[in-house]
């Protein structure tokens, strides 16, 4: 059975950090890139990172480029996204997704808040 599970959201001031974990399971991981995707409240999806399979090309979108940091573990499984000085703007559910040719598999999705 294919499982994508987002952790690590939460609250935190401006300013502050999140690390995002996203762990896979049935299929194999280390052939799909990774995508980590948003949606704010009210808004439509938001593409914010991705990585290719081997983890050694990443690719942000402009609104996080310097803040956010993604990875992955291939040997875990997993992909994370590091999120740092954090801005109210980033509130959204993140959700990663795992993309080869024609298919593509998604998390439920982690709420991130950033609010004083």
């Amino acid at each position: 059975q294919v499982q994508l599970v987002e952790s690590g959201g939460g609250l935190v001031q401006p300013g502050g950090s999140l690390r995002l974990s996203c762990a896979a399971s049935g299929f194999t991981f280390s052939s799909y890139w990774i995508d980590w995707v948003r949606q704010a409240p009210g808004k439509g999806f938001e593409w914010v990172s991705s990585i290719n399979s081997g983890g050694d090309s990443q690719y942000y979108s402009d609104s996080v480029k310097g803040r956010f940091t993604i990875t992955r573990d291939n040997a875990k499984n997993t992909a994370y996204l590091q999120l740092n000085s954090l801005k109210p703007e980033d509130t959204a559910v993140y959700y990663c997704a795992a993309r080869s040719v024609g298919i593509d598999y998604w998390g439920q999705g982690t709420q991130v808040t950033v609010s004083s």
